[in-house]
C-alpha cells in the first residue's frame, strides 16, 4: 500500500511539473534576415513566418511577447552577428525563451546574377565557397552569441528553399548544389553547437512558382511562409500547425510607409504581437533575402 501511494505521488509530482513546464509563458524574438522580417514577393513587409508562429502560439495561449525587431531584409550572417552584439539587441533577447535565426543566405545569393528573360544564373565559384565559408563562422558565433545573452532560449536556426524556380532547367544544378552546401552547413553548426535546424526546402522543392511568383524577386507568399513556421512546429510542437484558412488577410506595408510610421511612434519597446509594427528602423528594401 505505501509503495502504491509513493509511486501516486511521484506520478502527480512529474505530471504538474510536466503541466507547468507546458504552461510556461514563451518570448519569442525574431532574428536574420528578410524572411525573419515577412517581405513579400513585392518588395512590401507583411506577416512573414515570425509573424505566423507568433500567431499560433497566442492561439494555443502560450506567448507572452514577441518581436521581429532584429530582422532586417538584406542581413548577411556577419550583419546579424553585429547586430545581436548591440546593446539594443541583447536588452531585447536577455528574456527570450525562443529565438529563431535566419542567416546566411544573402552570404550567397548576392553574388548571384539572374537574368530573366533567358532564365540564366551565374556566379563565380571562388567567392561562394568563400561567402560558404563566412556563414560556417558566423552562423556559430551568432548562436553562441545568443546563448549567451538569452540562456533560457531554445534556438532554432531556419533554413532555406531553391530559390530559382523560374530559371531553365539546366540551370538549376549548379546553383541548386551551393544551397544545398548552405544548408548542410546551418545544420551542421545548428546541431554542433546545442541549436535546433528547420529543414524547409522539401516543403518547397524546385518548382515552387506558385510560392515564389515573381520571377525577379525570391521571397515567396504568405502560403510559403505558412510552411516555414510548419516546419519550425514540426521540430518545436507538432500539435501546433498554422491552417492555410488562419492565414491573416494581406497588409503589406511598403518601405516608405513603414518609415512613415515609425517617425509617428515613440521610441518605446516593442508590443506583444503587432506584426511588421515591430521593426525600430529599416535601411534598405532589397531584392535578395
Amino acid at each position: 500500500m505505501k509503495k502504491w501511494i509513493a509511486a501516486f505521488v511521484i506520478l502527480v509530482v512529474i505530471s504538474t511539473s510536466m503541466t507547468a513546464q507546458a504552461k510556461e509563458p514563451i518570448v519569442y524574438i525574431a532574428l536574420g534576415d528578410s524572411l525573419a522580417a515577412g517581405q513579400t514577393p513585392n518588395r512590401a513587409i507583411d506577416a512573414g513566418y515570425s509573424d505566423l508562429i507568433a500567431q499560433e502560439l497566442t492561439r494555443s495561449n502560450q506567448l507572452a511577447f514577441y518581436s521581429k525587431a532584429l530582422a532586417f531584409p538584406g542581413y548577411t550572417t556577419a550583419d546579424v552577428l553585429k547586430t545581436v552584439r548591440t546593446p539594443e539587441a541583447k536588452e531585447l533577447l536577455k528574456n527570450a525563451t525562443v529565438v529563431t535565426i535566419s542567416a546566411g543566405a544573402n552570404d550567397l545569393l548576392r553574388l548571384v546574377q539572374v537574368n530573366p528573360s533567358s532564365g540564366s544564373v551565374a556566379y563565380q565559384q571562388i567567392h561562394a565557397d568563400f561567402a560558404l565559408n563566412n556563414v560556417r563562422k558566423n552562423i556559430e558565433d551568432i548562436i553562441q552569441e545568443v546563448q549567451t545573452v538569452a540562456p533560457k532560449a531554445k534556438v532554432y536556426v531556419m533554413g532555406y528553399y531553391f530559390a530559382y524556380p523560374h530559371v531553365r532547367e539546366s540551370q538549376k544544378h549548379g546553383i541548386h548544389k551551393e544551397l544545398n552546401m548552405l544548408h548542410a552547413i546551418l545544420k551542421k553548426q545548428a546541431e554542433a553547437n546545442g541549436a535546433t535546424y528547420v529543414s524547409v526546402e522539401e516543403s518547397f522543392g524546385l518548382n515552387a512558382k506558385d510560392l515564389l511568383p515573381n520571377s525577379v524577386d525570391v521571397h515567396p507568399t504568405m502560403e510559403g511562409y505558412r510552411l516555414f513556421a510548419n516546419a519550425f512546429f514540426n521540430q518545436f510542437d507538432n500539435k501546433l500547425q498554422v491552417q492555410a484558412n488562419e492565414l491573416p488577410a494581406p497588409n503589406p506595408l511598403t518601405f516608405e510607409e513603414i518609415m512613415n510610421r515609425q517617425k509617428e511612434k515613440e521610441k518605446s519597446p516593442v508590443s506583444r504581437v503587432e506584426g511588421f509594427d515591430h521593426y525600430l528602423s529599416l535601411t534598405e528594401l532589397r531584392p535578395y533575402i
